[in-house]
């Protein structure tokens, strides 16, 4: 199944691109898992999520913790801490 992947500020950055279309291998069920995945990929996406505690993510819009299934979803969203002012 085909996941929309989001990518925001640095992370964007680092990866290379802002968003990208992934099917991740059927063992990979969690934000977790698929940031573990996805850092395989090039030595952009392996920087951007080398260290998981500057990351935030988001299943299909709403903010989750990185161990969330993301189960259906049709988009994941991948992003650093945001502050309000």
């Amino acid at each position: 199944m085909a996941v929309r992947m989001l990518y925001f500020a640095w992370v964007r950055e680092r990866v290379g691109c802002g968003e990208e279309l992934v099917e991740p291998p059927a063992g990979v069920t969690t934000v977790a898992q698929l940031v573990d995945w996805l850092a395989m990929r090039s030595d952009g996406h392996a920087q951007a999520f080398a260290d998981r505690g500057r990351l935030r993510a988001a299943v299909d819009q709403a903010f989750v913790p990185l161990d969330t299934a993301f189960g259906s979803a049709g988009e994941v969203a991948i992003f650093p801490p945001v502050t309000g002012g």
